[in-house]
């Protein structure tokens, strides 16, 4: 393995900007080798900010994958492409992280899980939402015991007006949903993890599209073109996990509601329960008194959390370069993020069709 890693990004929009780029161009161990974008004007932008006169840019990502120097690719385009560019990647035998959700569909996400294996390739999926210090403390907790047996969750992704009116968000044929897939993904993943139990049983779901076509309407980015909004503005999960566990999902771009939370959970255990609202609580039983605490989340105490300078993409980006350097398993397993995708898919189905759907 070199000394140096040789990342490539495909699709050199605000999400490579905002979160990737800035988070490897951090890493003395990374080169960023290769830039592609369907609009090579964006590409070349990216690699003039970030990479040097040696670096390949291309508007094909199959150019970055005929270069045997690079190593790694990362994907992130509109979730449409991201099981074609992984899977093409992986089996041109590159390392692969792609931006959440997996893929727009189940069965993209159960290729990408199948190309992992059989290529041998490190294969993760972009929640870094588990790099927050409240989740990583949270998680240390839940892995120890400390809440028992954990039989019910809600997973908070809610926003109160908050629609992305830039890119292809609202575009239901490149990104599969709205809201749901977008953030309810994030809120998902946390919840899952948190359990440590990705086997579902049953999923009702409900989906609405109630104020996507108000015209002028009050939102955080600016108002929204209802013609070009042709995903749900909002949708709902009951899922039932063969263990007897449930879990609540609620996502949302607009909706009535004062109760914001997003990429949140709330878990209730047998001995105790735990939420991220306005901070990580526990709270539990003793000595037949009820207590709760608000965990103090400094620079200390946490694993691989060494201050604020390091943001929770920062800490994504290194430990997934340190999982394929010292070749170990990188913290989001393909597998989890593959029933992250089934479920979200199997809410759509529900709502669509009417009925529960078995797992």
């Amino acid at each position: 393995m070199p000394e140096k890693l040789r990342i490539g990004i495909v699709g050199c929009g605000g999400i490579a900007n905002g979160k990737h780029l800035p988070s490897l161009s951090k890493l003395k161990n990374v080169h960023l080798a290769g830039f592609c974008d369907i609009i090579e004007e964006r590409a070349q932008k990216a690699a003039k900010e970030y990479g040097d006169d040696k670096a390949l840019v291309t508007a094909n990502y199959k150019k970055l994958l005929e270069d045997k120097t690079i190593d790694v690719i990362h994907v992130c385009t509109p979730n449409s492409s991201h099981a074609d560019i992984a899977v093409d990647a992986m089996e041109a035998g590159k390392h692969v992280l792609s931006e959440k959700p997996m893929a727009k569909s189940a069965k993209d996400a159960r290729r990408m899980v199948e190309a992992a294996k059989r290529t041998g390739k490190k294969f993760t999926v972009g929640y870094n939402n588990r790099y927050r210090p409240d989740s990583w403390h949270l998680h240390q907790l839940c892995a120890q015991g400390d809440l028992g047996e954990i039989y019910m969750a809600k997973a908070h992704a809610i926003r109160r007006r908050a629609v992305p009116t830039w890119g292809v968000f609202l575009d239901e044929e490149k990104q599969g949903g709205g809201p749901l897939i977008d953030i309810g993904t994030h809120a998902l993943d946390l919840t899952l993890w948190m359990m440590n139990n990705y086997e579902p049983k049953t999923v009702v779901g409900s989906v609405y599209r109630k104020l996507a076509d108000t015209e002028n309407a009050a939102n955080a980015f600016g108002p929204w073109d209802p013609k070009l909004f042709t995903v749900e503005d909002s949708a709902f999960g009951f899922i039932t996990m063969k263990n007897g566990a449930t879990v609540y999902l609620e996502s949302s771009w607009a909706l009535n509601t004062l109760q914001v939370d997003e990429a949140k959970c709330t878990l209730c255990g047998t001995k105790a329960g735990a939420d991220m609202i306005g901070g990580l609580r526990i709270n539990g039983e003793q000595f037949s008194r009820l207590w709760e605490t608000k965990v103090d989340l400094g620079a200390g105490g946490v694993a691989f959390y060494s201050g604020r300078s390091e943001s929770d993409a920062d800490i994504e980006a290194r430990l997934w370069v340190n999982a394929i350097l010292n070749d170990t398993d990188p913290i989001v397993l393909p597998e989890q993020a593959c029933v992250v995708s089934e479920i979200l898919e199997a809410i759509y189905t529900s709502a669509r069709t009417g009925k529960a759907v078995e797992f």
